[in-house]
């Protein structure tokens, strides 16, 4: 049972609507959004560009106001200092002063939050050792690659020790090598005991490290849930298995329980349709007297998942010919 201790963000019906154009044009970014982010997890703030992500952020640091609803950090309103003191947050395209080393930065933003002398250098060389910039800390920033500039812009976000940790879309435009890099860092502080929010596009990256992940689409919440019943939910429930010298009349008889066969030689790839004719299909194999090389039930993913629900939520006027 979650204790109202253990929610580190909640927000109630949170909705933004902005003006844009000319005219004043309404545009809600944000709409009816309730949600929960519990101490110690990760959680996977999931959906396409536009969909809102960036400006639930935004609100929930204090850089915009919400239009209505209601929002909370540490059970407190998201205007108490003392819930800013214990939250670091790192935005989507930062701008750092680039003429700045790795140390000069982070003693810049230590000072904002009161820290000075031998406590802010040693945690600085701290941070620089956790992100994997010791051998860059003399080093200019406008030097840096993207993936060091999202390792650094981490340390930053890290300086006042905090238990929650907000990061909008961490891993975008980095490289393979960049996005493992940070994908690390995340685990590495969950592992600290951190709480970690962070927003992304990249549904795999969702899938290897969050605990729980939230969908939204057009501003409203579509799926909330651990990423395993999620998961369940995308699944498809197919099985592959892998045949050894199966007759040809064996797979006559294998046939109409399969989606697709694959002959290479005398293997084949054998798709059945469901779970559920796995042991149908064994027996056929075994009255063959074929080999069964692999039996492997297909995982579902969160990107089924999420096309699925944008196919749903697709307006009649979006749908495919």
């Amino acid at each position: 049972m979650t204790t109202s201790s253990d929610l580190v963000v909640q927000t109630d019906r949170l909705s933004k609507v902005f003006r844009v154009g000319f005219w004043g044009k309404k545009v809600t970014a944000v709409d009816g959004l309730s949600l929960e982010v519990r101490r110690g997890e990760v959680f996977g703030f999931l959906g396409p560009n536009g969909a809102g992500k960036t400006t639930t952020l935004k609100i929930l640091m204090g850089l915009i106001y919400s239009t209505s609803g209601s929002a909370k950090l540490f059970g407190r309103d998201l205007g108490d200092p003392q819930s800013k003191a214990r939250l670091g947050f790192l935005p989507e395209s930062p701008y750092f002063y680039d003429y700045l080393t790795s140390r000069e930065f982070l003693r810049f933003y230590g000072h904002l939050f009161g820290l000075w002398g031998a406590a802010l250098d040693q945690r600085i060389d701290e941070l620089l050792e956790l992100v994997g910039m010791t051998p860059a800390k003399d080093l200019q920033l406008r030097k840096f690659s993207k993936g060091m500039l999202q390792r650094v812009g981490i340390a930053q976000a890290l300086i006042n020790d905090p238990e929650l940790v907000v990061l909008d879309e961490p891993m975008s435009g980095l490289d393979p090598i960049g996005r493992k890099e940070v994908r690390d860092l995340i685990l590495r502080l969950k592992e600290s005991g951190k709480t970690v929010m962070f927003s992304s596009h990249i549904l795999h990256d969702a899938e290897v490290l969050c605990d729980r992940v939230a969908m939204i689409l057009k501003g409203r919440l579509v799926a909330c849930g651990s990423v395993n019943d999620l998961l369940d939910q995308g699944a498809s429930h197919q099985v592959e298995l892998v045949v050894d010298r199966l007759t040809q009349e064996g797979l006559g008889h294998l046939r109409p329980l399969t989606d697709k066969v694959v002959q290479q030689g005398d293997r084949m790839l054998v798709v059945l349709k469901n779970q559920q004719q796995v042991s149908a299909a064994l027996e056929i194999i075994r009255s063959a007297k074929a080999s069964l090389v692999s039996l492997n039930p297909q995982k579902g993913s969160l990107e089924e998942l999420f096309i699925r629900e944008v196919e749903g939520h697709r307006s009649p006027s979006e749908q495919r010919p």
